[in-house]
């Protein structure tokens, strides 16, 4: 605020001065003018990390898309949160597609010699874990048989694969 005489007026107050009120607001648009100039560039920058996170993210989609490509074995797995294997010990990964022979490895083995591997992977190591990948349209009964052969070797730690979402 500034006080001084206002040049125009005569007549006096009690103090024999005039005041004279006026408010500057030139400090006042300066600083909004710098704060929107600050939120405009925080904004951008907002929607640049944006566009890399979800760049990044169609990524990853056309890399696993390529993946599962190379493979020639297409398998929906069924959604889960649950994350019981324990990475640090050994893993027989069992892929069950909807039609065909279990595939281990990107191997196909056939239903007969099933059981030797099963036999081989518990005479390696005797706390093998066996996780069973099947296509959601597998049938329940397919997937039973195959975790009670995995018993039968004796492979007891069992795990069922999901994609994780």
């Amino acid at each position: 605020m500034a006080l001084g005489k206002q040049p125009d007026v005569t007549e006096e107050d009690e103090s024999g001065e005039n005041l004279f009120a006026e408010i500057n607001i030139t400090p006042l648009t300066d600083v909004f003018l710098v704060m929107v100039i600050i939120f405009m560039v925080s904004a951008l920058a907002v929607q640049a990390e944006a566009r890399k996170a979800k760049d990044k993210v169609v990524k990853q989609a056309e890399e696993k898309a390529e993946i599962e490509k190379k493979s020639g074995l297409r398998v929906n797995l069924p959604s889960g949160q649950a994350q019981e294997i324990d990475p640090s010990k050994a893993s027989l990964v069992l892929v069950i597609p909807i039609n065909g022979d279990v595939n281990v490895g990107g191997k196909s083995i056939p239903d007969a010699e099933l059981d030797n591997l099963l036999q081989a992977a518990f005479a390696r190591d005797k706390q093998t874990q066996v996780i069973i990948k099947a296509d959601k349209g597998v049938q329940h009964g397919r997937v039973v048989n195959i975790m009670e052969r995995a018993k039968h070797a004796g492979l007891l730690h069992l795990a069922i694969g999901t994609s994780g979402g």
